[in-house]
């Protein structure tokens, strides 16, 4: 890998339908959506989601 090229791994959330967003996760960012219509988070945004989610907060 390149210096300064961070490898993201890449989460797709599809079900049925037409639509697919994606989950990138890299190593200072987190993308999450598709297209024009998409968020993202820093590492620490992303850890306290998670958290969220995890703890049936959200």
């Amino acid at each position: 890998m390149e210096k300064g090229v961070n490898q993201m791994k890449i989460v797709n959330l599809c079900g049925s339908g037409d639509c697919c967003p994606v989950v990138k996760i890299g190593d200072d960012r987190v993308e999450i959506g598709e297209d024009e219509n998409t968020c993202v988070l820093t590492t620490t945004e992303w850890e306290t989601l998670k958290k969220k989610v995890l703890s049936g907060e959200l």
